[in-house]
């Protein structure tokens, strides 16, 4: 399907998404683009010629942090074809390994890409049934502390991660030209050798029965000696760094996550 349009015409991500996506689309030339979270955002821009008479993006790959992936085929995420697509990939990986020789593994894949653009060191923690009141009062100190505030004036601390930036993501449907606010707020941090690194907090579920707190972590890593690492371990320093920020202790008397992935 791909490689008979000549690759894809358009990718995209989620906002909390791996920013991985964007690098190596760039580095091709292809058009992507980050989202609020829901499917049908993705849907718009596979539907741009056809429904709307916009630029073509298909064919069109996308993906979302809770792991859902697809293409334009469907207007959906579709595991089987996760599936399909991981197998042809290895597929086209060992068509010339010969007989008896070990076959080329997801990864070996994963890190030859590493080598070449870096690796995104990504997790979430989820914070869940904090109650309401407290979860809103800690998204408000974000607004007020630091989407709203010159992130320069923020003191440092002996991690040496810089707090850089903060935003409140945002998205204008570049298909229909709806809007769509209020989608989650970012913190931009850039570590002592350079490497950038964020912390995205959104909330789910904020009714009687309480709140989930989603923090979702990304440190890029260029070092190829430490691309093995494991990902919490890695993420870690970024974690107590934000957290502190935002008084996620004193604001929500939580000092640990109830899951991470």
């Amino acid at each position: 399907h791909f490689a008979k349009a000549g690759g894809p015409k358009g990718v995209a991500r989620s906002m909390p998404s791996s920013a991985a996506l964007d690098v190596v689309a760039e580095a091709r030339g292809i058009p992507f683009f980050s989202t609020p979270t829901g499917w049908k955002f993705f849907g718009n821009l596979m539907s741009s010629k056809e429904m709307f008479d916009k630029q073509d993006y298909t064919p069109f790959l996308c993906g979302e942090e809770s792991f859902g992936t697809g293409s334009d085929h469907i207007r959906e995420k579709d595991g089987l074809w996760a599936v399909l697509s991981w197998t042809s990939i290895l597929m086209k990986a060992n068509e010339n390994t010969p007989e008896g020789e070990p076959l080329v593994s997801v990864q070996d894949i994963v890190t030859k890409h590493w080598a070449k653009y870096g690796r995104h060191f990504y997790c979430r923690y989820d914070y869940e049934a904090v109650d309401s009141d407290a979860a809103n009062q800690m998204m408000d100190l974000i607004r007020d502390n630091f989407v709203n505030r010159d992130c320069s004036t923020i003191p440092g601390d002996e991690s040496g991660i810089k707090l850089t930036g903060a935003e409140e993501f945002g998205y204008t449907d570049p298909v229909d030209g709806s809007q769509t606010s209020k989608q989650g707020l970012t913190m931009d941090f850039e570590y002592e050798n350079g490497d950038t690194a964020r912390a995205v907090f959104r909330l789910s579920g904020t009714g009687s029965a309480g709140a989930t707190i989603r923090m979702y972590l990304e440190k890029y890593e260029k070092d190829e000696s430490k691309h093995d690492e494991a990902a919490p371990s890695a993420l870690k320093g970024l974690a107590d760094r934000a957290i502190g920020l935002v008084k996620m202790q004193e604001l929500t008397g939580r000092d640990s996550p109830t899951v991470i992935t």
